[in-house]
């Protein structure tokens, strides 16, 4: 059975059960008929995704591989910040009229920055290292511009990943920490998980790596409360075999990948279910 469906079934019996209710307090995301959207949720969520054993797409409910690939391209392979270069509409709602979502994202991954090897943005940084320096402790990104944060529609979520390189028989592995200050759990967890186990892949095989575990930290994991009937109803589902990931085994360069070059075979799913955004 796929162990992205058991621990995220884990995960929200552990919020419902243990979670802090946020009803009656101030919070800033509200629903689209302008109710406040309170949460239940829970401190310091740490799951741990090894991409050695099994791809962690859930079954409970299908999880769209090419959306994901198509987003986490407009973030790391554009940089981009303009809704214009996304095939997809999930950040209209945060995008002005000219389409961008301010100094965000992408376009904090396309700063370039001054070091002792020469000029980088932060994703060519990661790929020097990773090919001249593979066992630095000093591999990371960080969106999180304090400078910027004024002129970012939205905060960044998923706002930081620290790579480190170990070694099992003979080969380099890629691992990597996915630290995120705030998850929408029902919306985005699995979202995010395939993408940065994507991501992950992606740097192993351009990198000459395999990869090895992906470790996501949630600093505030929390259920919606128009959620919580739907969550129930999700983790009632009995799990089903995790599928087959597929990466082109052609591309060597970061910046050739396509969302044609991922797939997920044999990827059976329950029924999706509507869920109402909180914004």
């Amino acid at each position: 059975m796929s162990y992205a469906d058991t621990l995220f079934i884990q995960m929200c019996e552990d919020i419902l059960a243990n979670g802090t209710d946020t009803r009656g307090e101030r919070v800033r995301p509200h629903w689209e008929d302008g109710s406040p959207a309170y949460t239940i949720k829970k401190f310091c969520v740490v799951n741990r995704y090894d991409l050695r054993k099994e791809f962690p797409a859930m079954t409970l409910r299908k999880t769209n591989l090419r959306n994901c690939v198509d987003e986490l391209l407009w973030i790391w392979q554009k940089k981009s910040n303009n809704i214009h270069d996304l095939h997809s509409h999930i950040w209209d709602s945060w995008a002005d009229e000219t389409g961008s979502i301010g100094t965000a994202y992408g376009y904090q991954l396309g700063v370039r920055h001054q070091y002792k090897e020469g000029e980088f943005d932060q994703v060519d940084r990661v790929l020097y290292d990773l090919k001249h320096n593979p066992f630095s402790r000093r591999i990371l990104t960080n969106l999180y511009n304090h400078e910027d944060l004024h002129s970012m529609h939205l905060y960044p979520c998923a706002y930081s990943m620290t790579f480190n390189v170990t070694q099992e028989d003979g080969k380099l592995v890629l691992n990597a920490i996915l630290n995120q200050r705030s998850q929408d759990v029902l919306t985005a967890n699995n979202w995010n998980v395939c993408q940065y186990a994507v991501l992950l892949h992606m740097f192993a095989q351009v990198s000459g790596m395999v990869a090895g575990e992906l470790v996501h930290v949630i600093a505030d994991a929390h259920i919606y409360d128009r959620h919580v009937d739907l969550v129930r109803e999700l983790i009632s589902r009995e799990p089903l075999p995790a599928p087959r990931f597929w990466m082109n085994p052609d591309v060597h360069d970061f910046y050739e990948f396509t969302p044609e070059d991922f797939r997920l075979e044999n990827y059976e799913t329950h029924p999706q279910i509507k869920i109402p955004v909180a914004i």
